[in-house]
């Protein structure tokens, strides 16, 4: 397996803001839709491992930024951070979405275990077979790296719904059980934006054309002359996919201030720098991490993407135990969890746990019920709303434009100026 260059931890996070940080203004804006290759993706800042655990947050990723660079050089970059925001506070406005996101993937597996043609399809796609060239070279590199290029993520996304004809949600769940910084918004809706359902009839269709212009580079050096093979059976335009439908955005759920006493701090993949959320001075008198990395597909995680997941959470259990100077736990081994939390906070003489809100996804499926079940043995767990999501998600429940008019009063309320 190769080598992946993403260590789970906020020091390699920061290290690597701090490298990119020159080339966050026109640079970025530049050269950011080049994929080189597994060898050299030095155009993007590969930054969405450490983001996507919130190790380093999106704030100081756009602070760094504007430190650097005006908002008008450093405009490009700051919006693809915020578009991980967007996506997140959409989904959070319509949780059915995702729901019917995990219907239609179950419902795929189904049809792939009864459909010979269905299957050996999606196996020759998994397994890089295709004959199409290029989708074979990025489903390689995902399976052996654990990340692709963002440009790379659409061309591939729509050749395996348009011209390979296989189900989105199956193309999904590969994504999230192989990317570092899989992400149950920003991969959702991203697949659900290429197959047509996202935006009301509008399709992101994979052009040879833009491939020859943003990839050629790489791709002559490794696969030489016969790197063109198979485009010629990309599917232009294509066609909206049959699917669940945008629902009306519901209304954000309300979220209590930490409380003042005593509290338990929980961490899981979601959030792990609890430091920036609640203060040094709160009363954090014990740490507890778990890991639901394995929850996001069938498949569970793969292995970069696992221990990518496993190893940020030791890294932020590790830095809130040293800040609180609190006893930490790891409770992943330990089953079922709502009885080992329970355990925990009777310990540790606990009434109140507290953990960053986990947007909707698959760590919220966990979280929720294990809320419920422990709410009715008198131990309260508390959301904790950032405000950097409180700022963006009202602006979320509508188009990414929408809340692009936004961004210069968000900054500024943020205190975010360039």
């Amino acid at each position: 397996m190769t080598r992946t260059p993403f260590l789970p931890s906020r020091a390699a996070g920061l290290d690597r803001l701090a490298r990119f940080q020159a080339h966050m203004g026109r640079t970025y804006a530049r050269s950011r839709n080049h994929d080189y290759g597994r060898h050299d993706h030095s155009r993007v800042s590969q930054l969405s491992p450490w983001i996507r655990t919130r190790l380093i947050t999106e704030q100081e990723t756009v602070a760094a930024a504007l430190a650097r660079h005006s908002f008008s050089s450093a405009e490009k970059f700051v919006q693809e951070v915020c578009w991980r925001t967007y996506w997140k506070g959409w989904l959070q406005h319509r949780p059915s979405v995702w729901s019917s996101y995990i219907e239609a993937r179950n419902a795929a597996f189904a049809e792939a275990r009864a459909d010979t043609r269905l299957s050996e399809t999606y196996e020759a796609a998994l397994n890089g077979r295709t004959g199409i060239a290029v989708f074979d070279a990025w489903m390689t590199e995902l399976a052996e790296t654990g990340y692709l290029h963002n440009h790379a993520r659409m061309w591939a996304s729509s050749i395996w719904i348009h011209t390979l004809r296989l189900p989105w949600a199956l193309g999904a769940d590969h994504f999230l059980h192989h990317l570092i910084d899989g992400d149950a918004a920003s991969n959702t809706l991203s697949w659900r934006w290429v197959a047509g359902l996202h935006t009301e009839g509008k399709t992101y269709a994979a052009r040879p054309a833009n491939i020859e212009t943003y990839a050629a580079t790489r791709f002559r050096a490794e696969l030489g002359p016969d790197w063109r093979r198979g485009l010629d059976r990309l599917v232009m335009p294509a066609a909206p996919i049959a699917g669940f439908p945008n629902p009306p955005a519901s209304r954000l759920p309300e979220i209590s201030a930490s409380p003042a006493g005593p509290v338990g701090l929980l961490l899981c993949e979601e959030d792990l720098h609890p430091a920036s959320l609640i203060p040094a001075t709160s009363q954090v008198r014990a740490v507890a991490g778990v890991c639901f990395a394995d929850a996001r597909s069938p498949r569970g995680a793969s292995g970069p993407a696992g221990e990518f997941s496993r190893g940020a959470v030791d890294s932020g259990l590790c830095a809130a135990a040293q800040l609180w100077a609190a006893p930490a736990t790891r409770l992943d081994d330990t089953a079922p969890l709502g009885e080992a939390l329970q355990a925990w906070a009777r310990d540790h003489m606990l009434t109140d746990l507290v953990i960053a809100e986990p947007p909707v996804g698959w760590a919220r499926t966990q979280l929720d019920p294990l809320r419920l079940e422990l709410a009715r043995i008198g131990l309260t767990l508390h959301y904790l709303r950032r405000d950097w999501d409180k700022q963006f998600w009202p602006h979320a429940q509508r188009g990414f434009f929408a809340l692009k008019k936004k961004l210069p009063a968000i900054l500024d309320r943020l205190e975010l100026t360039g």
